[in-house]
């Protein structure tokens, strides 16, 4: 497969240039330069220790992002290394791209990618380095930290902020027709059929970029550990499965009552047409990470428009928000500008490069940097809407960050039954086998 090579040309002016509409918008100082490691692996020049040095990264469309362009456009004036971008093609494609990548050490000098169960699928001793003790580690929250730590070794560094897998709605059309969020499924769905009365449509599905169908089957674990707080241990351990648990089944049945309230390009339409569909009224409602939001409100005439409630389950008086530990950078330990990379991300996670970075992209949910408070330019979907999850404690990890074992199928399952191509009853079956493979892998004894 021919690499996508995308050129980041990042000159400072750019630094103050790259403001998006609705999350946020960049107002940074300048501050220090990090100085140059003392042991001579790269070639240092005047006041830029690192000028001449180019660092080839990986990672997605969601992390190449206007922040993170306009941070590494920051980090080029003041440090000197350029950066260049190879474009992850996302879903099971760039899974199989990475996962052989790493078999063959053919890794840029560093990446983008996920924490949790993902991380531990790449057996990440083969080819990421151990930044156990680098002083930004100290700056991580303990959440963050246990998702990308595997014996004892500490493999990655946040690239952004938490997130979570919930509901992304559109508010006017609850104020045109008097809605409350739902704090039950039931409620959900009476709200949907009120919204196909009305000639909206009230959900929308990406069949046609299936990795964010599984959104809901994910997004619905804080209602599965709210009545099963033993879970994912058992699942790991193979004693509950999603097919024998009842809450865990309904993880799966919940896409059988939203089959006719989909949009009508259910089976074609991508994250990109979601993005607009929700920032402009199209669609009301879409399961999927909160990443997306800076994206949702490039196309949204008001910020305050956009809205987030998690998951409902069936507890009015337990709604809770499953949350995803950032993305994060990795550092390829064979690559030969270890130093660069150090000093890179010794800025990236000081507070003018952090204000930077949220204040030009905006925020996926509260940081997991240890005393660093989001900018008041961040949208009231993330400062108000997911913030009241994490004050009241209704937050809950997802699985992948409790658990190892993750089916490698997912999204064609999810996919299927969201489109009523078979039962949620059997795609529960049909999950708990694909985990099964990744259990064995993994080396747990499941029957």
């Amino acid at each position: 497969m021919r690499k996508k090579i995308v050129s980041l040309a990042l000159a400072g002016v750019l630094t103050m240039g790259l403001v998006l509409t609705g999350c946020g918008s960049s107002d940074s100082g300048d501050g220090a330069a990090p100085a140059a490691e003392a042991s001579g692996s790269e070639e240092t020049s005047g006041e830029k220790p690192y000028e001449g040095v180019t660092l080839k990264w990986w990672g997605g469309n969601a992390e190449n992002n206007a922040g993170t362009q306009a941070v590494m456009a920051a980090a080029t004036e003041k440090l000197g290394m350029e950066f260049e971008v190879e474009v992850n093609p996302g879903g099971s494609e760039g899974d199989n791209i990475l996962k052989t990548r790493m078999a063959s050490g053919d890794l840029p000098d560093f990446m983008v990618w996920n924490s949790g169960s993902k991380l531990h699928e790449l057996n990440p001793s083969r080819g990421f380095l151990d930044i156990s003790d680098w002083d930004i580690v100290q700056k991580f929250d303990d959440a963050f930290l246990s998702s990308v730590t595997i014996d004892g070794a500490i493999y990655g560094a946040p690239q952004s902020s938490t997130q979570a897998g919930a509901v992304i709605y559109y508010k006017p059309d609850y104020e045109e027709l008097g809605l409350e969020i739902p704090h039950t499924w039931d409620d959900f769905v009476a709200n949907c059929q009120k919204l196909a009365d009305a000639g909206k449509t009230p959900v929308y599905f990406t069949g046609g970029e299936t990795w964010a169908t599984q959104v809901l089957f994910l997004g619905d674990y804080y209602n599965i550990a709210a009545t099963n707080p033993t879970f994912a241990d058992d699942y790991t351990n193979g004693t509950a499965k999603y097919a024998n648990v009842a809450e865990a089944t309904r993880s799966w049945t919940k896409y059988e009552d939203l089959v006719d309230f989909l949009n009508a390009d259910k089976s074609a339409a991508t994250v990109t047409d979601g993005n607009f569909a929700i920032g402009t009224g199209e669609a009301t409602h879409w399961f999927i990470l909160t990443q997306q939001l800076p994206l949702i409100l490039e196309n949204a005439e008001n910020p305050d428009d956009i809205g987030v409630f998690g998951v409902p389950g069936d507890n009015a008086d337990d709604h809770g928000l499953t949350v995803w530990e950032p993305m994060s950078w990795y550092v390829s330990k064979d690559s030969e500008h270890i130093d660069a990379i150090k000093a890179f991300l010794e800025f990236y996670y000081t507070e003018e490069a952090m204000d930077l970075y949220f204040g030009t992209y905006g925020a996926n949910g509260p940081s997991c940097i240890k005393g660093y408070e989001l900018p008041e330019s961040v949208c009231s979907a993330v400062r108000v809407d997911m913030q009241k999850y994490f004050d009241e404690g209704k937050t809950c990890p997802a699985l992948e960050y409790q658990s190892p074992i993750k089916g490698t199928a997912c999204e064609q399952m999810t996919t299927a039954v969201g489109l009523g191509q078979m039962s949620g009853a059997e795609a529960a079956a049909m999950y708990d086998d694909d985990c099964k493979k990744s259990a064995v892998q993994l080396g747990y004894d499941w029957e």
